[in-house]
C-alpha cells in the first residue's frame, strides 16, 4: 500500500511540474532556441545525466534481446512524440492540442487491452471519461482559441504524439518489471539522442549563447533537469506500481496545474467553470486510480 501511495505521488508530482514547465519552456522557444533545438538540448542533458547517476547505481547486464524494445522505446517515448508534438504545436493551436494530447489515457486504455489484455473495468472507463469531458472544459472555455498555420496537420502530429506515448508506456513497462530504472533509462535517451540528432543540429548549432539573459540559462536547466530527467525518473517509479492506463490518466492534470499556476503569477482568473472543470478532473482521477476491492 505504501509503496502504491509512493508511486500516486510521483505521478501527481508529474503533472505539477509538466504544469509549470508550459510556462516555462515557452520564454526559452522559440526566441532564444528553436522547438527542435530545445528537444535535441533536453534528451542530449538528460542522457548525460542519466549515465553519470547509473555510474552510482548497481550494475545490471541488458539481455540482448530486450534492446529492440529499449530503441522502440526510445522512439515512441522519447524522438517520435517529443518532435511530433513540439511540431504540431507550432502548427495548431495550443488549445486544440492539449484537448488532442488529453485523449492519451483513452488511448493508453485501449491499447492495454489489445496488447497487454488489460481488464477494461466500467469504473476505470467513466473515471477516464469523467476526467477528459473535465479537461475539455477547462481548456475550451474562457481562452482564446489562438492562431493556426495549418490547424489540419499540426491536429494530426500531437494525434500522432498521443498514439507514440501510448505505446511507449506500455513498452516500458515490461522492461520497468525486469530491470533497475537507471539500467535501461539511459539506452532509451542515448538511442533518443541519436534519432533527434538531425533533427535538432541546425536549431541547436545556431543558438547565440552570448546573447541569452541568465533567467533563460536557468528556465533552460529547470526543463532539462526537472521537466525531462527528474519527471522521468518520478513516471518510472509510478509505472513500477500502476498500470499503464493508470499512470496516463495523470495526464489530464497537466492542463489544470498549469491553470493554476497561471492564476498563482496573475496570468489568469478563478472561474466556476475552472472550479467545476478541477472537481471532474479531480474525480475522474480518483476512480481511475482506486484499488479493487478483490485482489488481482
Amino acid at each position: 500500500m505504501g509503496k502504491r501511495n509512493l508511486a500516486l505521488l510521483a505521478a501527481t508530482c508529474v503533472s505539477i511540474i509538466y504544469g509549470v514547465t508550459f510556462t516555462v519552456a515557452k520564454d526559452v522557444m522559440p526566441e532564444y532556441v528553436g522547438a527542435f533545438g530545445f528537444i535535441l538540448m533536453r534528451v542530449g542533458g538528460s542522457a548525460l545525466l542519466f549515465w553519470l547517476s547509473w555510474l552510482v547505481v548497481p550494475k545490471e547486464k541488458i539481455d540482448r534481446a530486450d534492446f529492440p524494445r529499449i530503441i522502440a522505446a526510445a522512439l515512441f517515448g522519447v524522438a517520435l512524440n517529443m518532435l511530433t508534438f513540439f511540431k504540431g504545436l507550432s502548427l495548431t493551436s495550443p488549445i486544440s492540442a492539449a484537448v488532442i494530447m488529453v485523449t492519451t489515457p483513452i488511448i493508453v486504455l485501449v491499447l492495454s487491452a489489445i496488447i497487454i489484455k488489460e481488464k477494461m473495468r466500467k469504473r476505470k472507463v467513466f473515471g477516464i471519461v469523467l476526467g477528459l469531458v473535465g479537461t475539455a472544459f477547462l481548456i475550451l472555455y474562457g481562452k482564446s482559441v489562438g492562431s493556426a498555420t495549418n490547424a489540419g496537420l499540426g491536429n494530426l502530429l500531437v494525434f500522432v504524439n498521443a498514439v507514440s506515448y501510448g505505446f511507449y508506456l506500455i513498452l516500458v513497462k515490461k522492461l520497468m518489471e525486469k530491470y533497475n530504472a537507471f539500467t535501461f533509462v539511459k539506452w532509451i535517451y542515448t538511442f533518443g539522442f541519436l534519432m533527434v540528432l538531425p533533427f535538432g543540429w541546425n536549431e541547436f548549432h545556431a543558438i547565440d549563447w552570448a546573447l541569452m539573459p541568465t533567467d533563460i540559462y536557468l528556465k533552460a536547466a529547470f526543463v532539462v533537469v526537472i521537466s525531462t530527467f527528474l519527471t522521468y525518473l518520478l513516471n518510472l517509479i509510478s509505472m513500477k506500481e500502476l498500470s499503464p492506463s493508470t499512470v496516463a490518466v495523470f495526464i489530464y492534470l497537466q492542463p489544470l496545474f498549469a491553470t493554476i499556476f497561471a492564476i498563482g503569477l496573475g496570468k489568469d482568473e478563478l472561474s466556476w467553470v475552472k472550479i467545476i472543470s478541477a472537481a471532474l478532473i479531480f474525480i475522474g482521477v480518483y476512480l481511475v486510480t482506486q484499488k479493487q476491492a478483490k485482489t488481482t
